[in-house]
C-alpha cells in the first residue's frame, strides 16, 4: 500500500485506489467496556476485506477528517453506555457541536469539519454503537460487552450493507466484500 501526504493522505489499494469503505473504531483500551472499538478494529482488520479500510484511534481528532477523503461511505464504531443492547447502527448528519474542538470531536463534528476544510459534504456516514458497562481504568472488557461485539461481528454482512437512498434512487447497490 502507499501512503500520500498533505490533503492527498489517504491509504491506496494495490490498485491505486482509495479504498471506498472507511471504518474508524475508536476508544481506549485501558478503560474496560471503551476498549469495544479498538476491538472491532483488529477483528475486522485481520479479515482484509477488499475495499475496507480500518482506522483506529482513542479519540476523534480533526486531523481524522483527511482520512474520509475520497471514501463513499465511513462506519465509525464505538462503546456506549446508552445505546440498545447490542449495538445500534444509526445514519450521522454533518452537525457543529460543543465538542467541535482541536482536542476530541464527536462524529457529528467530525463530518462538519470535513465539509470546513473540503467545502463538499462529508461522505455517507453511520455510526455502530456496541453497549457496553464497565468504563473504568484498568478495567476488562467485561463478558456482557464481548458478547455484544461478538454479536456485532457475526452481523457485519448487516452492519456494511451500505446502500443509501440516493444510491437506491439510481437503482444500483453498493456491495461489500463481506456481503457476498
Amino acid at each position: 500500500m502507499v501512503v500520500l501526504t498533505g490533503l492527498d493522505n489517504a491509504v491506496l489499494s494495490n490498485n491505486g485506489n482509495i479504498a471506498p469503505v472507511l471504518v474508524f473504531a475508536y476508544g481506549n483500551p485501558g478503560r474496560g467496556d471503551d476498549a469495544l472499538g479498538p476491538c472491532f478494529y483488529e477483528a475486522l482488520d485481520a479479515m482484509n476485506l477488499q475495499g475496507v479500510e480500518c482506522l483506529t484511534d482513542m479519540q476523534l481528532q480533526v486531523e481524522h477528517a483527511m482520512d474520509m477523503w475520497g471514501r463513499r461511505h465511513v462506519l465509525f464504531v464505538d462503546a456506549d453506555v446508552s445505546c440498545s443492547s447490542p449495538w445500534q447502527l444509526s445514519p450521522l448528519s454533518a452537525k457543529q457541536d460543543i465538542s467541535y474542538s482541536s482536542h476530541a470531536l464527536s462524529p457529528a463534528a467530525l463530518l462538519y469539519a470535513f465539509a470546513q476544510i473540503y467545502g463538499d459534504d462529508a461522505p455517507e456516514s453511520w455510526v455502530l454503537r456496541i453497549r457496553g458497562y464497565s468504563f473504568e481504568l484498568g478495567d476488562d472488557l467485561t463478558a456482557a460487552a464481548q458478547a455484544h461485539l461478538d454479536d456485532a461481528l457475526s452481523n457485519l454482512d448487516q452492519i456494511l450493507q451500505f446502500n443509501s437512498e440516493k444510491e437506491r434512487n439510481n437503482d444500483s447497490i453498493i456491495e461489500c466484500a463481506v456481503c457476498n
